[in-house]
């Protein structure tokens, strides 16, 4: 292969975005992501299920995405194109993984704008001028939802997305690092403040203890994905997603690591500073931390409730209007990044052309962004409430997040010596370690869960057979069952032991006989609790070992490279 400097191969891409997003536009693209409605409700609904050990709950999650994070930094440094993390699995195993992955990427992103927009309703609902946007919930009830001028506000403020996307993305660049420094030091300041002026230590082992029951850790492993904690660590990818419009490839890798480290920083001392600052009178009055979404109040607006109480007034409101751009900033950045998704399966031939069309100056994917508006609404209508929705995006993303190992695995094999800006250490290890740490967190989510992804899943590939059926799109790639026959077995094997396992709605494993009645089987029918998580672990290393046996061939990789862009071994012009 002809050697060149890295940067000129990465510009060879043939895209045909604008370039002019630099290493701050990149990081804080990333944590306007991250620092979102995660930071303003995750803490409460955490602190709910498992109580002052959900702490734990944001470590295990952080160990978790970290890996997967230093993944897609290595990937996102060899393909810096726009939607980059739904068109690694493409360039690896081809169009049947690419298309499985790409979907459950383009569902995540779509998702994530209706939640920042409930996020929004929710807390401006404590205004007495908005009091009947949200109607919260009633005693026993988890989830209040939109209610009102509340869905024709939430609508609109989908709308103002798509007009400031239309515009451009270096100015949504500019914009966005305004909104993203605020983020960060809004909650930093929240913390300092709850921390030195109302701490209460005692509140750690009141309510029952800090593991409030004997099946505690499953609690926590409940919240992690039921409670939100994943999905408001996720979003580091949005400087992947915007690789095709970046000044300088190296920035990409950079940009996620930093993304990922302070958001996590974040989020831990906010859980702490949660459960410190909360008034012990509170926590006594009910017994238990179960009780804090209707009986304390605290559904609506957690940390406004929390500062009101504290004394607080004036943090209240710097919280409220931190409410509204935290949120906005999130659901902006994914609006983007929707339709840079779809704009990257259009190009490798799954869906339509049409949402590869950009407009003139701007050159933006016009469509995508409206049609990622469209979808946002729909998803507002049935989920009218933020943790009612935060379940379905947890699981769509640790999905798409799936996909980023296993072509990790594949490509350090068949591209070996493809110039990586950053090469992830120990990557033979922890590629399968994060494969299986992301299905753990599916598994958490729940048979309900997973059974809805398990739906959407065979919308997307009817709605592709559709697009390839009428010919809407020019390219058509083959479709690769030889390097892509684990996925029906993956997906089937995660639904089936997520339906027989411990999480969910309880369906049990009827039969089981000699050691696996007495080892494996509990009396309830079901799995044992930590016997049911190696099996998720097992499966995942057959399945990612499977999968990097059965990749593409060098030349086919090529292949689809050079459909995307000019190879990456063209001599340098």
């Amino acid at each position: 292969m002809a050697t060149q400097d890295v940067g000129q191969q990465a510009s060879l891409t043939a895209d045909d975005l604008k370039r002019d997003v630099s290493l701050l536009g990149l990081t804080w693209a990333s944590e306007g992501s991250i620092i979102g409605s995660g930071w303003l409700f995750a803490a409460l609904y955490a602190t709910e299920i498992a109580g002052p050990a959900a702490i734990l709950g944001w470590i295990i999650a952080t160990i978790i995405i970290i890996p997967l994070a230093l993944v897609h930094a290595e990937l996102g440094g060899m393909f810096p194109v726009a939607g980059g993390t739904s068109r690694y699995p493409h360039y690896a195993y081809g169009s049947l993984a690419g298309g499985t992955f790409g979907w459950f990427a383009y569902i995540q992103a779509a998702t994530v704008a209706p939640i920042e927009v409930l996020a929004v309703i929710q807390y401006a609902s404590v205004a007495s001028w908005a009091s009947n946007w949200y109607k919260p919930p009633g005693p026993g009830q988890l989830s209040g939802s939109l209610h009102g001028a509340g869905i024709a506000a939430a609508i609109g403020l989908l709308v103002i997305f798509v007009i400031i996307n239309l515009i451009g993305i270096r100015w949504l660049a500019d914009v966005n690092s305004w909104i993203t420094s605020w983020k960060v030091l809004v909650p930093i300041l929240a913390i300092a403040v709850l921390l030195i002026t109302h701490y209460h230590g005692g509140n750690f082992t009141a309510g029952g203890g800090f593991f409030q029951k004997t099946d505690a850790w499953k609690d926590i492993f409940i919240a992690i994905p039921g409670a939100g904690i994943v999905f408001s660590l996720l979003g580091f990818e949005q400087a992947v997603q915007l690789g095709g419009e970046s000044k300088n490839p190296r920035d990409l890798p950079r940009a996620v690591i930093y993304s990922i480290l302070l958001g996590a920083a974040i989020y831990i001392l906010a859980q702490f500073a949660f459960i410190a600052a909360l008034k012990p009178s509170v926590i006594l009055q009910y017994h238990t931390w179960s009780n804090l979404t209707a009986d304390a109040g605290l559904n609506a607006a957690p940390y406004w409730t929390i500062s009101k109480l504290a004394g607080l007034s004036w943090l209240a409101y710097v919280l409220r209007f931190d409410a509204v751009i935290s949120p906005a900033g999130t659901g902006l950045v994914y609006t983007t990044s929707t339709s840079r998704i779809s704009y990257g399966l259009s190009k490798n031939g799954y869906i339509p052309k049409l949402f590869e069309n950009k407009t003139g100056r701007t050159k933006v994917p016009a469509i995508g962004i409206v049609i990622s508006a469209c979808i946002g609404v729909l998803f507002l209508l049935p989920y009218p409430s933020w943790n009612s929705l935060v379940s379905i995006v947890t699981g769509a993303s640790v999905l798409m997040y799936a996909g980023a190992p296993l072509a990790l695995g594949a490509l350090r094999q068949s591209k070996p010596t493809l110039p990586r800006i950053y090469r992830y250490p120990g990557a033979a290890v922890m590629a399968p370690l994060s494969f299986a740490g992301a299905n753990l967190v599916v598994y958490w989510a729940g048979w309900y869960t997973v059974g809805t992804l398990m739906i959407v899943i065979l919308i997307g590939y009817l709605l592709m057979a559709i697009s390839r059926l009428f010919g809407l799109n020019d390219t058509k790639p083959s479709l690769d069952f030889k390097s892509g026959i684990w996925i029906p077995v993956y997906l089937a094997g995660m639904a089936v032991i997520s339906y027989f396992g411990n999480f969910g709605v309880g369906y049990k494993l009827v039969g089981g006989i000699g050691w696996f009645n007495t080892h494996l089987i509990g009396p309830d029918g079901k799995i044992h609790f930590w016997w049911d998580m190696l099996i998720v672990v097992a499966f995942s290393f057959a399945i990612y070992f499977w999968a990097v046996a059965s990749r593409l061939p060098e030349h086919q990789v090529d292949e689809y490279i050079r459909d995307v862009y000019p190879p990456l071994d063209a001599p340098a012009h």
